[in-house]
Parts: C-alpha cells; sequence; structure tokens
C-alpha cells in the first residue's frame, strides 16, 4: 500500500502524519509533500513527535512535483478547510482523503504555549490517522 500525505508546506502536519503511519506499519509506503514546500521540517513539530519517540528530525520537505507520475492507494490532505485552500493531487489515485488539521505554525505566546499547541493538533493527528490505519 502506498500513501500520500499533503498540506502546502510539508514541514508539520504532514510531516507528523507520516511519522504515525510508519509507526503503526512499516509495511505501508508512506510519503508527504507539499505545494510550497518549507526549507526544513518545523523544529517544534520535530521537538513533539520525539516526546513520543517518533524521530523526524531527518525529514525533508518535498513537492508534490516528485508524486505526480506515481500512483498511490491514498492520497490524502491534512490542511484545515476553514482556514486554507489544500492542494489537489492530479496524479494516478484509488482513494482521496481529507484528514484536516488547524496549522500549529499559526500558535502566538511563550515557547511552553506555542509546544502545547503542537502537542494538541500532533494528538488530533495521531487520533485521526489511528482511525484511519484501522479502518484499512
Amino acid at each position: 500500500m502506498k500513501i500520500l500525505i499533503l498540506c502546502t508546506g510539508n514541514s508539520c502536519r504532514s510531516q507528523m502524519a507520516e511519522g504515525f503511519l510508519k509507526s503503526f506499519d512499516s509495511r505501508i509506503e508512506v510519503f508527504s509533500a507539499g505545494t510550497h514546500p518549507a526549507k526544513n521540517a518545523n523544529s517544534y513539530a520535530v521537538m513533539v513527535m520525539k516526546e513520543v519517540g517518533i524521530d523526524i528530525s531527518q525529514n525533508k520537505p518535498k513537492s508534490v512535483d516528485l508524486f505526480l507520475d506515481k500512483p498511490f492507494d491514498y492520497v490524502i490532505t491534512v490542511c484545515d478547510d476553514a482556514k486554507e485552500s489544500c492542494p489537489y493531487f492530479s496524479g494516478p489515485v484509488k482513494n482521496r482523503l481529507h484528514i484536516g488539521f488547524e496549522d500549529p505554525a499559526k500558535a502566538k505566546g511563550s515557547d511552553e504555549e506555542i509546544l502545547n499547541e503542537y502537542r494538541q493538533i500532533r494528538d488530533q493527528i495521531k487520533e485521526g490517522f489511528q482511525k484511519f490505519y484501522n479502518s484499512l
């Protein structure tokens, strides 16, 4: 099974979702990408994933263009519908899903307040992708 997780920057939510899916089942081929990839994975996302034993520190944001000619069983968008437009994937796909989450990169406040926002979104991503995985 091949799964592509899409968002805009591919630095945070899609990276966390990729990390969780890989931790659930190493037999699944999981990739993530963005329409406007950032230079690096978000440092807060890396920190909060490390707290739950998943290392995404070596993940690099990638452009969705790298995957357009590859077939996928699932393409899943993770942006929050209400606040962002989700990228569209035009490659060969059997199933398209949307599992939306707010962007924790918009969090304001002290480092601890920002980390708490990332933890909350991380936990939502874990729950959402655990439900998806259990449905396979």
